[in-house]
């Protein structure tokens, strides 16, 4: 095998309009087949995207020998399903974030991935790009001093009640969809588990899921706070902070695929009034092509994945921890 040959299961806009571009800049990596429910929506988008073969269902791709790799971008509530069926049917997976609904159902996934001795990795595009390496090597080699605090950011605006991010039996919300960004990251940079977890969430009256939810993490030599919305003005924003200087990143999370990138490192000078500050700039890398390249790399070199599909359940029961502290909180104060 030269290429990993990909079969993307469903058409969603995700999968559309950013992954499978992703994909196909990739190298080692060709994007065969996709699937829908519809044989000619599938066929639409195949055409579109210049993609050899189109199913008409999921079961179909599955079943297709010319695929080696799954990429599923389905609603949150359908990743355990299909994941599991894929990975049964000897495919590796890439699963869109968060990888299920609950903890214990990605701990099935995972188990149900190691049984059939494939590969299984949650897509959190962010991590191996080139800013967020150089972001973890900057920390990890000291020049912030010791890691002290994390504080992020995600938002945008959707309060329409039809999108399945605003369903709460989809596993919609604020949380889900973009605050499982803070927490991986923050995990990522203190490279631990929390030992403290506290929660606030605002829930819309009518549809139940969060749309405004901020949480502290309290790690054994630092902590990390985030606030994350679904009623707010499309932002997002990481800033590090450490003993002897702090780290901003420009766009942390979806990063233009098409235009240098910025890291910003401060440390010494005369601050507040006077910072010394370096901007560290990276040329433009797709974010979904390195995500793309990386897991095709372990697959071809019989390798783990970049990023071990046991950090999904970690990052899910920080999750859970969050919202179960939300719920400590209301019956306290109710």
């Amino acid at each position: 095998m030269t290429d990993l040959r990909w079969g993307i299961l469903s058409t969603a806009n995700i999968a559309r309009t950013k992954v499978i571009p992703g994909i196909q800049g990739a190298r080692g990596c060709s994007v065969v087949a996709i699937a829908s429910r519809d044989l000619d929506n599938a066929r639409d988008v195949a055409a579109e995207l210049d993609i050899p073969q189109a199913h008409g269902s999921y079961e179909a791709l599955l079943a297709d020998p010319d695929v080696d790799a799954i990429y599923i971008p389905l609603p949150n509530h359908l990743h355990a399903e299909w994941t599991i069926a894929a990975v049964r049917a000897g495919k590796h997976v890439l699963c869109e974030k968060p990888l299920a609904l609950t903890s214990r159902d990605a701990e099935v996934m995972v188990a149900a991935a190691e049984a059939s001795q494939v590969l299984l990795m949650e897509a959190f595009m962010y991590r191996l790009h080139p800013s967020w390496v150089a972001v973890r090597d900057l920390v990890g080699s000291g020049r912030v001093g010791r890691l002290v605090a994390v504080q992020s950011w995600f938002s945008y605006f959707n309060d329409d009640p039809t999108n399945i991010r605003n369903i709460r039996d989809y596993g919609g919300g604020a949380l889900f969809d973009v605050g499982c960004y803070c927490v991986n990251l923050s995990r990522l940079l203190f490279g631990r588990e929390p030992v403290g977890v506290q929660g606030s969430l605002v829930r819309d009256p009518e549809t139940g899921v969060d749309i405004l939810t901020t949480g502290i993490l309290e790690f054994d030599d630092g902590v990390s706070t985030f606030t994350c919305s679904t009623r707010a003005e499309d932002d997002q924003r990481v800033d590090i902070y450490g003993t002897e200087g702090r780290i901003s990143i420009e766009i942390p999370f979806n990063i233009p695929p098409d235009r240098p990138t910025h890291v910003f490192l401060t440390s010494g000078g005369d601050p507040p009034v006077n910072p010394a500050t370096e901007r560290l700039t990276f040329d433009p890398a797709d974010p979904y092509s390195v995500e793309a390249e990386h897991f095709a790399a372990a697959v071809l070199a019989g390798g783990p994945p970049p990023v071990p599909p046991a950090d999904a359940v970690a990052n899910l029961r920080v999750m859970e921890r969050l919202v179960e502290a939300d719920a400590r909180r209301s019956s306290q104060r109710g």
